[in-house]
């Protein structure tokens, strides 16, 4: 059993299908859950549904200042985070026939709510865990993507996870000495409603043919590990990306 008594754990786009089932693990473990996403009603229900352990925090991500402002405020609710879970994400398409206006602001907003505001949020966390004791955890929600690549109108997205990843590595090699272990999740399709273009449009049953379990995964396969990772059982596995793909794609 993972224990996260005493654990203070922010989550961002937690009224997502990730966001949410990883709260539920880890508060369901002993965690205290402090609960982000983009509109507070979001996560309303979540917060409920957890109790007393849940505090809801509301930051629009694509803005770099508010990311900052998010972790500040998130370190005032209990004096403390113990794990950052960088988890909130966006998928707009880029078409490539759009004009070039049109597919550099998606670009923008891609890079900016997908790795700009989770390398403000990783910066703000090694500054606190370098002081804080007993450290703390990041994990970071790579992709697939980062790997393997991603279909014609996400560049952006694939370009954006591939950076998380480096980034994550980094944070890794140079701050576990001050206490900093940092991991990255690489999903690859998972049914939540960032998936219900590609759902409706071509169909869950063709991204279940691409895994080698024949069938994709589930919120709850990711939040697992995220729990996992949350626990500091795995300490000397900072640095490390943990595919959760089926074997979609193996490395």
């Amino acid at each position: 059993m993972i224990d996260l008594s005493g654990r203070v754990v922010l989550i961002t786009g937690a009224g997502g299908g990730i966001g949410s089932a990883a709260a539920r693990t880890v508060a369901a473990a002993g965690a205290s859950v402090v609960l982000h996403d983009v509109s507070a009603d979001a996560t309303l229900a979540l917060a409920e549904e957890i109790g007393e352990r849940a505090h809801r925090l509301a930051a629009d991500l694509s803005d770099s200042a508010a990311a900052d402002a998010l972790w500040q405020e998130a370190l005032q609710v209990h004096g403390r985070i113990d794990v950052l879970v960088n988890n909130a994400g966006i998928y707009p398409p880029a078409p490539l026939d759009e004009s070039l206006a049109e597919w550099m602001g998606v670009w923008n907003r891609s890079l900016a709510v997908n790795l700009l505001a989770p390398a403000v949020l990783c910066r703000a966390a090694v500054a606190t865990y370098r002081t804080q004791e007993d450290g703390g955890i990041i994990v970071n929600l790579a992709s697939r993507a980062a790997f393997r690549g991603e279909d014609p109108d996400y560049w952006h997205y694939a370009a954006a996870k591939a950076g998380v990843v480096a980034m994550t590595r980094t944070i890794a090699r140079q701050y576990g000495r001050e206490g900093v272990t940092a991991f990255a999740l690489a999903p690859g399709y998972v049914d939540t409603a960032l998936n219900k273009v590609f759902a409706e449009e071509v169909g869950v049953e063709v991204a279940a043919r691409d895994t080698g379990l024949g069938k994709v995964a589930q919120p709850q396969d990711v939040a697992n590990v995220i729990a996992f990772l949350s626990s500091g059982l795995a300490t000397h596995a900072t640095g490390t990306t943990i595919d959760v793909n089926g074997a979609s794609y193996v490395r």
